[in-house]
């Protein structure tokens, strides 16, 4: 016998038969959610975008720097993936990372990795005719500071072709445990 489909046609139509055929599918697949991010990460390498490290090296690169810095694991696996949008929000990337993160991280966290962009342009806008102090728009926000030595002493350091990163492989149990249960979803598990 062949796997179990829903039978509704439209969402309206939907039984609990149905909804419990779809949770049961549910189940494996959101477990398989560390595999997918890693996937996602290895399609970083190889992209300079002019940088002089690529993207995947880059984001290794801090966490390297946050894990050595003494970070906890959640914060490390921020720095991992704060960049991970670039692929497909190369316009509103920390969003992607911070929708990524959100189940899973601190409401710290999550600030922090939505928030970096605009932080992380202190080093750079002015460059490209930007305001450098965009940033301070939250200067009164608690996290103002939090974010802020995110930037200066794990994102905006890590471009440094010469720095030996640990492997990504050495992130990769760090990373399955922050996502092993989400604590802030609508859906449960």
């Amino acid at each position: 016998m062949g796997e179990q489909h829903a039978t509704f046609r439209a969402m309206q139509e939907g039984t609990a038969e149905d909804w419990s055929i779809i949770s049961e599918h549910f189940r494996p697949f959101a477990k398989k959610l560390p595999d997918r991010i890693l996937a996602h990460l290895s399609l970083l390498d190889g992209d300079y975008g002019g940088f002089p490290i690529d993207r995947l090296e880059h984001s290794i690169q801090t966490a390297t720097r946050a894990h050595r810095d003494g970070r906890d694991e959640e914060y490390v696996v921020c720095a991992l993936l704060h960049d991970i949008g670039d692929t497909l929000g190369s316009y509103n990337h920390p969003d992607i990372a911070a929708a990524i993160l959100k189940p899973f991280v601190s409401p710290e966290n999550l600030w922090m990795v939505e928030k970096h962009g605009i932080f992380q342009g202190y080093y750079f806008f002015h460059h490209l005719g930007m305001d450098r102090h965009l940033r301070d728009q939250f200067k009164d926000h608690p996290l103002y500071q939090y974010t802020a030595e995110f930037c200066a002493k794990y994102d905006a350091p890590a471009f440094d072709p010469d720095y030996e990163s640990e492997p990504l492989e050495f992130f990769e149990p760090m990373l399955r445990r922050v996502f092993a249960k989400p604590r802030n979803s609508i859906y449960k598990l």
